[in-house]
């Protein structure tokens, strides 16, 4: 203290230091408030990139990877990406793909899309990919962050929905066919029953070997016109718009019918034996009779492909404890591998070859039998066949 220091000097001192804690406090109390602030706000959008379900990459224009959002450690587990090309992580490659979105964002500084297949385990996937240019930094260096969606799903559906499209379309045509049919069957079967009514008046008259001929001929004329009568009447059941609500149905007739339509099929395939044990007393059960018809004739032309000459095809129904109506399909044919079986009602998988099927014909089985309460599986074992099995609700009262 110096020597000539006054009360004031000393009181002005403290004033100036106590002005200057006080100053420092509410500094450091502005910081707190200002890190605890940016730690909510870091938070919150921590949250909102959690919340992203798709994958999130930061690319390098050089396509290095500097860094991924929690998305890509669940879709690649055990890869550590940082500092590796995206070719390298993505497609195992060594180099760029091909029309790469990501350098057309940086050569055109705007937001690409694009859509690519790749394999992601042992699967092959539908990718929408995003490319979106960030600013470039103090450095010069130019970053580009990647989105890229999975929408393999929505693939599956969009072709689910142009296949049922085609498919409606195929079954107006065939209702329009079947009408057109008509008419001419009604005709023909008009006039033979005419000639069967005059057959008698030439008994006696002619030689009895052409009267027995005629007889036959005119008979065959009108049990064909019947037969014809009833495809068209199963096509027009098939061709039928979803019904809004659904009816009792027999399950038998539904079979009957089916195997109807199909029995050209079985023509087709040579000493392959098909044998039905249908239950007198099968329980009514509530349905749509042309979907169930359209489970069963995928469950049979399923069977017919892969049993080969000299196999059998065995369908039987029998009334369950619940009141409902089981089905089963069987055949002797090459059956299914077991570490597929699990996947058979996936949309789009087949394991026919190519031009034989598209994999829809099962999943379009499943969603039915779902949608009517019930349940469906297999059973199957290599080189021994399979057996499919179908369990539909009987009608609660």
């Amino acid at each position: 203290m110096r020597p000539n220091t006054t009360l004031e000097d000393l009181v002005g001192i403290e004033h100036h230091k106590l002005g200057f804690y006080q100053e420092l406090q509410r500094k450091v109390e502005e910081l707190k408030n200002s890190n605890q602030e940016l730690e909510k706000k870091r938070k919150e959008i921590q949250a909102l990139l959690d919340g992203i379900t798709d994958l999130m990459v930061v690319l390098s224009e050089d396509l290095v990877i500097q860094s991924v959002n929690h998305v890509f450690r669940e879709w690649y587990p055990g890869i550590e990406p940082i500092g590796k090309h995206c070719y390298e992580v993505f497609k195992e490659g060594d180099s760029a793909c091909k029309d790469c979105p990501v350098l057309k964002a940086l050569d055109c500084q705007k937001i690409t899309k694009d859509l690519r297949i790749s394999k992601l385990g042992d699967k092959l996937r539908h990718y929408e990919l995003i490319a979106s240019p960030l600013k470039t930094s103090i450095t010069g260096e130019r970053n580009v962050l990647l989105f890229k969606r999975d929408v393999t799903l929505e693939k599956e559906y969009q072709a689910q929905f142009y296949q049922a499209e085609k498919m409606a379309t195929v079954g107006t045509l065939a209702a329009g066919v079947a009408h057109e049919i008509n008419n001419p069957l009604t005709a023909i079967s008009g006039f033979a029953e005419g000639l069967r009514r005059r057959l008698g008046r030439i008994r006696g008259q002619v030689d009895n070997d052409i009267y027995d001929d005629f007889e036959e001929y005119t008979d065959t004329i009108i049990k064909e016109c019947l037969r014809c009568r009833d495809i068209v009447r199963s096509l027009l059941t098939f061709s039928r718009p979803v019904a809004s609500s659904q009816q009792p149905v027999n399950l038998n007739y539904c079979i009957e019918d089916t195997l109807f339509i199909l029995k050209h099929h079985f023509k087709e395939q040579h000493k392959i034996t098909v044998t039905t044990e249908l239950h007198d007393d099968l329980p009514i059960i509530k349905g749509d009779e042309s979907q169930l018809k359209q489970v069963i004739i995928n469950l049979l032309t399923n069977a017919l492909d892969a049993t080969d000459e000299g196999g059998t095809i065995r369908i039987k129904t029998w009334p369950e404890e619940d009141g409902g109506a089981g089905l089963i399909v069987e055949d002797s044919g090459c059956g299914i591998p077991k570490d597929v079986q699990d996947k058979l009602f996936e949309p789009f998988f087949t394991t026919k070859p190519v031009g034989k099927g598209v994999g829809i014909g099962l999943s379009t089985c499943y969603s039915i039998v779902k949608n009517h309460n019930g349940e469906i599986s297999v059973t199957s074992e290599e080189g021994k066949g399979s057996s499919f099995y179908v369990h539909i609700p009987g009608i609660t009262k």
